[in-house]
Formats: structure tokens, C-alpha cells, sequence
């Protein structure tokens, strides 16, 4: 067996963890809307087509933000062609994903269904084939009470009250090549400045984000951070970062799934780079304004490449990642990493919510389930809303094939002193021992455990599916607290909640 050692104490604050930390992403991709969220005629739809068994799972996650409507596809959208009578809506060529749009579900469709869902919309604007004016007449559209041509237009569409949508996404990954209208670093720069200064000047409450590279693996990682912040610094207020992580089916699978459990060292190497980017530029410029991080795209994918679908067919089975046991440890990991760095990443959204690379799958017509990647999801978004706090930890490490040095047990914790709640999140790489974690409570006096939940001891390739869900927390015996300490075996391979109240 391995020992750990793990000190917490209230004065090791890293900042207020936002709770938009723990937001999803629908785009019009697959079955995301089409037979996700919305399905008229679904023996769970409401009187607005909205799926009420994907509804409940949702809120079971409690997000708080939603980006929509994409993603790729919002480059090529034009956001005149989802609103208005639905059978006056023409249908278009999606470009990006090779499928055809019916435009059944648009704005004051995801607007309707974010209140059904108990969550806020987070919106991008296509800076692919559109630009300023596309953008700053949306804005105007969803939040302007009334009076001017947009405005009414709304209310004529039958959403009288404006929307207040405050967090924006000034287009999507507009460095790569596959995007629709894909642009160099200055000439984003360029775009993005201008249409935030119209879009702010429609409405000064709402918040920007700029579009960071497509992933940290791309060529012009940094440079295109720079180049673009360098123009648009004071006009922005977030940069984006995207990062999916795979393993290789190949080889030695011991190794790559080492490997594969440790490639969120590789996401706080992105983090960590992207803040000294942000903090190079107001630094040069002289400026006491801060632009923070958002992860506005993360999850594990890798099951779905290379999926056949027929082109131009309407909400094919798309990306439809089957998540195992394995990619819930991953996900886990992420969560915990987020959490380290949430006094600058105050954005997240796991890509996506249902259907495609997602933590909640459907049939159409049928029923809805959580995947494996759903439970470190919930818990995290669940328990970890207060303070973070940086524990102090002694564990043993090893090497991967592309990492070294990664710890064998990684931890976060989150205090909620508004409700007396002490969360810590830990999980075990190791691959056959235990690991007796010695918690030093530092001034947590009178807190006592209250939950021990382990997600462990299944194969790493074992799934949930329609109608089997092994792939679940279970509550394990609580453990004492003994002189300020809490002590823990962590299984080998496993997701540990624990849960103490003071």
C-alpha cells in the first residue's frame, strides 16, 4: 500500500470558484438538439418539444451556463433563419458538419428552454461568413427592451421580455483551417475588436470572449493569443481554450491508459501558459484591466472518430461517444485541474451536453441515461461551489510515455462556508494499490465526514448503457476524524468524494 499526506487549512485559498466552472455546450451538431433536448412528438416532450427525462438528468448536473449555438457550425449560421414562425424558417446546407439544419430550434427556442432547465445562455456570434453588424443586430434582438427595429422584432416573435443574454463568444476557433471563414491572428484580431466595441456599445453589461487557439497542440499556439489580445486587450474579457483528450488503441494499453490518466498534466501546462500570455499583454500595455480564462470546449473524445453518417441527412447519429470508466477518471482529473487554477479559468464547458461527446445520451423516441463521465460531473458541480482551497501533498509519482513526474493521487477541495461543507476530490492513478491518504485538517475543528462516495473496482472499458448502469458512485464507510486527521484508503483507479460538515 501507498501513503499520501494532505494538509488543509482555510487560509490556503486560491479564489471564489464561479459557478459557470461547471457549465455544457449544445451545438446544432448530431443529435444534440434534434432528438437531445428537443423532440416534438417524444412521449416525455412538453407542450415546447423539449425532452423532460433529459431535463431532469440535466438539472440532476445543476449548470449553470450553456454555450450555443456552436461551436464550428455558428460560422456558417445566420441566426435571422431560427427565429420567427417556425414554418416560415428555410432549411440550409450546414456546412461544418455536412448535414442539412432544419432551423426548427433557434434563439427564442434555446432561450425558452434555458429557464426549463434552471440555466443561463451563454451565445457566439459568427465571425466566419458574418462580422459587426450580424452581431451588435443580435444583440439588440435578445437584449433591448423595446423601441427600436431588433427589439420589436422580438417581441413580434412572441418573447416580449429581452433575454439579458450576458456572456458572449466572439465566434469559434477561427484559427483553424476546417472553420468556415477562417481567419490569420491579425485578421481576427481586427474583427474581434470591432465587433466587441458595437456589441458592447448596444449593451455595456455583457461580457466577451476572445478566441483563443483551437487547441494547445495547434502551430500557432501563443502566438496567436498574443497577436490577437494585443488588439483586442481592453475590448475583451475572456480568451478561450479547448482541450480533448483520447488515448491510442495501440500498444502496450497498460502504458497508454498511464498515459491516458496522465494528460491533465498537459491541460494545467495550457492553463498555466495561456495566463502568462494574457498577463504578457496587459503587462506591456500598461493596463489594470484582466482577461481571465474560459474552457469553453473540454471532455474526453476519442470513441466516435471516424463515425459514417449519410451527408446532408438531418440530426445523424454524430460523435456519439460511449464513455467507460476510464474516461470518467479523466474527467475527474480535468475537474480537479480546473479547480486549481479557478482564480483565472471562471468559464467551462464540457463538450457537450447531450448526445455528442456528451455526459447524457437518448434514443430517439426512447429513453435517457447518464454515461460514466456524468458522475464526476455532478459531484464537482454539486460540492465544489465556494472557496478553493490548495492542499499541501505528499505523494508518490511516476513516468508515462509522455509524462514525468505525475502524481499517483491528485486532490482539490472546495469550502462552502455558507453551508459549513468541506469537499475534498481525489483521485487514485495507480493502477493496483491502495493509497492510505492522511488528511491534516488544519482548523476545521467540530467537522465531521458526512459522505464518502468511490467510483472504483470496475473494468476500465465498462460502459452504462439504456438499460444497465454499473458505472456509478457508491457510498463507501465513513471514516473517522481522529486528532485533526481524516485518514482514507483510496482504491487503486478510482474517483473519491469526501464530504465533511462542520
Amino acid at each position: 500500500m501507498k501513503k499520501a499526506k494532505m494538509t488543509l487549512a482555510k487560509e490556503f485559498k486560491i479564489g471564489e470558484v464561479d459557478k459557470r466552472l461547471y457549465g455544457s455546450f449544445i451545438e446544432h451538431l448530431g443529435r444534440a438538439v434534434y432528438g437531445g433536448i428537443y423532440e416534438p412528438g417524444h412521449p416525455a416532450a412538453d407542450e415546447n418539444g423539449f425532452r423532460t427525462d433529459v431535463l431532469k438528468l440535466i438539472k440532476k448536473l445543476n449548470v449553470p451556463i450553456v454555450r450555443y449555438p456552436g461551436g464550428n457550425f455558428v460560422s456558417g449560421y445566420n441566426w435571422l433563419d431560427g427565429v420567427g414562425p417556425i414554418a416560415q424558417r428555410p432549411a440550409r446546407l450546414d456546412l461544418a458538419w455536412e448535414t442539412t439544419e432544419t432551423n426548427e430550434f433557434g434563439t427564442n427556442e434555446f432561450i425558452k428552454w434555458c429557464k426549463a432547465a434552471n440555466t443561463e445562455p451563454m451565445m457566439a456570434v459568427n465571425l466566419g461568413l458574418k462580422g459587426p453588424e450580424e452581431a451588435r443586430n443580435l444583440v439588440e434582438y435578445c437584449n433591448h427592451p423595446g423601441g427600436t427595429y431588433w427589439s420589436d422584432l422580438r417581441r413580434s416573435h412572441g418573447a416580449e421580455q429581452p433575454h439579458n443574454v450576458k456572456l458572449w463568444c466572439l465566434g469559434n476557433e477561427m484559427d483553424g483551417s476546417w472553420q468556415i471563414g477562417a481567419k490569420t491572428a491579425a485578421e481576427y484580431g481586427r474583427i474581434a475588436t470591432e465587433t466587441a466595441k458595437v456589441m458592447k456599445w448596444t449593451d455595456n453589461s455583457i461580457e466577451l470572449v476572445l478566441c483563443g487557439s483551437s487547441s494547445s497542440g495547434i502551430s500557432t499556439f501563443g502566438e496567436w493569443e498574443a497577436t490577437t489580445l494585443d488588439l483586442s486587450y481592453e475590448k475583451v474579457d475572456y480568451v478561450s481554450l479547448h482541450q480533448y483528450f483520447g488515448f491510442k488503441l495501440d500498444g502496450d494499453l497498460e502504458k497508454q491508459c498511464k498515459n491516458f490518466l496522465a494528460r491533465s498534466v498537459e491541460l494545467e501546462e495550457y492553463i498555466k501558459t495561456v495566463i502568462c500570455v494574457c498577463d504578457y499583454i496587459k503587462g506591456k500595455k500598461h493596463s489594470k484591466h484582466r482577461v481571465n480564462l474560459s474552457l469553453d470546449e473540454w471532455n474526453v473524445w476519442y470513441h466516435s472518430h471516424g463515425a459514417k453518417f449519410d451527408k446532408w441527412s438531418k440530426a445523424p447519429h454524430i460523435l456519439e461517444d460511449i464513455y467507460n470508466f476510464a474516461d470518467a477518471l479523466v474527467v475527474g482529473l480535468m475537474l480537479i485541474s480546473m479547480l486549481r487554477h479557478c482564480d483565472r479559468v471562471k468559464v467551462a464547458c464540457m463538450a457537450q451536453l447531450v448526445n455528442v461527446i456528451a455526459p447524457i445520451m437518448t434514443d430517439n423516441g426512447g429513453s435517457a441515461w447518464a454515461q460514466t463521465i456524468f458522475y464526476p460531473l455532478m459531484q464537482v458541480s454539486n460540492y465544489g461551489r465556494g472557496t478553493a482551497l490548495l492542499p499541501v501533498i505528499e505523494t508518490t509519482r511516476h513516468d508515462t510515455i509522455d509524462f514525468s513526474d505525475v502524481p499517483d493521487m491528485d486532490s482539490m477541495s472546495v469550502l462552502n462556508e455558507e453551508n459549513g461543507e468541506l469537499t475534498i476530490f481525489a483521485v487514485n492513478r495507480d493502477f493496483e494499490e491502495k493509497i492510505e491518504l492522511d488528511i491534516k485538517l488544519t482548523d476545521f475543528t467540530g467537522y465531521k465526514p458526512i459522505e464518502y462516495s468511490v467510483m472504483s473496482g470496475y473494468d476500465l472499458t465498462e460502459i452504462n448503457t439504456n438499460d444497465s448502469s454499473p458505472v456509478v458512485p457508491v457510498n463507501a464507510p465513513l471514516p473517522p476524524v481522529d486528532n485533526g486527521h481524516l485518514k482514507v484508503l483510496l482504491p487503486p483507479l478510482s474517483w473519491n468524494v469526501i464530504r465533511l460538515k462542520g
